[in-house]
């Protein structure tokens, strides 16, 4: 486990390994709950006690026990919410998490754990976050992309991004990526997702064309390494390569300073499958991996957003009645 476990209390580890083997979270999850249980856990030393401390971060939870938390009541948890708007000026969807965070681990102690005779959480009410439209690039944007990928002369590059715009797989899963895990004869490839959940993608001729192209390099390097994608060191491509990857051939195509990252070439590939395959949602959630209907659903209120500009974009939008 990532996270620092010595200076936790005992419950907060307890609580970790719970999501982590019942709930199947990836360890970047899970590392977030504990930073963010963690921060509350020294909120509530700070407010209960008499703690003579200028930074909140710096106080040490170490020492607590379950009864220092059998007293903390709803009233708290609101002041820990005012506390990250005001003072630390989270966002919405920062304190969502975190208060998220934290339902889920009163809702352990109380009802898996039963190490506390309430749960102070119950019947707490936060509004979700309002959930902006995803950034992505247009299908003309997509091709340029594509093809000043392939001006560079880099197969290895050039099948990044093809596999990217065309699968939507998440940055991990594309480092992760196995040539075991690839099948040439059914011309589908397996990934490893969130919280470790295997799914399939199966590849279209351009993914299969860009691969085969890399592939006749990939063999000829020597190295202990199955992986797919490798860098110069010939091991494993870390994330920040790829990343760096995508930012130069983004800027090489002048396509940069719109904000797209390597998710936002996995926004992309959803919405050309939206708006150009005829994919419903219930199938671009299993190509996405999406845990829920409802994370996917956005790509719906992409595609009603652009009917709305497609209408506000009319030449005679603005023509006014004369008399």
């Amino acid at each position: 486990m990532k996270t620092n476990s010595k200076n936790n209390p005992e419950f907060l580890n307890d609580f970790l390994v719970h999501i982590r083997i019942v709930k199947g979270l990836s360890e970047r999850t899970i590392n977030e709950y504990c930073i963010d249980i963690k921060l509350f856990l020294k909120y509530i030393r700070y407010i209960k006690e008499d703690i003579d401390c200028q930074v909140i971060d710096e106080i040490d939870i170490s020492s607590m026990t379950v009864d220092d938390l059998k007293n903390i009541s709803i009233s708290d948890i609101y002041n820990f919410i005012f506390y990250l708007s005001d003072e630390r000026k989270n966002n919405d969807c920062a304190r969502y998490r975190k208060v998220s965070a934290v339902k889920s681990f009163f809702n352990y102690l109380c009802n898996q754990a039963s190490l506390i005779p309430r749960n102070p959480a119950a019947n707490l009410d936060i509004p979700s976050p309002k959930r902006a439209l995803p950034k992505y690039l247009s299908l003309s944007e997509s091709v340029k992309l594509l093809d000043t990928a392939d001006a560079k002369d880099s197969k290895r590059d050039y099948c990044i991004i093809t596999l990217f715009l065309n699968c939507g797989m998440r940055l991990s899963e594309l480092i992760g990526l196995n040539i075991a895990d690839i099948d040439f004869e059914d011309y589908h490839l397996k990934v490893l997702g969130k919280g470790d959940k295997e799914r399939i993608i199966y590849l279209n001729k351009a993914c299969i064309a860009s691969i085969n192209d890399y592939m006749e390099i990939r063999k000829n390097i020597e190295t202990d390494t199955d992986a797919l994608f490798l860098s110069n060191q010939k091991k494993r491509i870390s994330k920040r390569r790829v990343q760096q990857i995508v930012e130069n051939t983004l800027r090489a195509s002048g396509l940069d300073g719109k904000g797209i990252t390597t998710h936002k070439l996995r926004h992309t590939a959803a919405t050309l499958m939206y708006q150009y395959g005829e994919t419903d949602v219930l199938t671009l959630k299993e190509i996405l991996g999406h845990s829920t209907v409802a994370t996917t659903e956005i790509y719906t209120h992409l595609s009603d957003q652009i009917m709305r500009d497609a209408i506000e974009n009319n030449p005679l939008a603005n023509e006014k009645k004369k008399k």
